[in-house]
């Protein structure tokens, strides 16, 4: 059993049971969330290929914890213009345990 689902402007392959990092939901630890943009589910036998989206697919998941990633450098210099900045950033994300696929 396996499904793309689109969230954040991503799309990621799922399997129950699996942990997965997403863009930041406002939703609390331990809160349900339903990912309506199933682009594709499969069944074991059957495979169901959206048109953009499966009608009626749904995939269920549970909200973990809320978090930022590693500090990424941005760092840009310009020569004979004595011109140098350095930023940091760290993208917030929600990581997500999908529970079951819903037809």
């Amino acid at each position: 059993m396996l499904a793309v689902i689109r969230t954040g402007g991503k799309q990621y392959i799922v399997l129950p049971g699996q942990k997965i990092k997403i863009e930041k939901i406002d939703a609390k630890e331990g809160k349900e969330i339903i990912f309506s943009e199933v682009l594709l589910l499969e069944n074991g036998k059957s495979l169901e290929i959206g048109t953009p989206l499966v009608k009626g697919g749904r995939v269920v998941g549970k909200a973990v914890s809320q978090g930022k990633a590693k500090k990424v450098i941005v760092f840009k210099y310009k020569s004979k213009t004595r011109r140098k900045v350095k930023k940091g950033h760290r993208q917030p994300f929600t990581e997500v345990e999908i529970k079951e696929f819903l037809t």
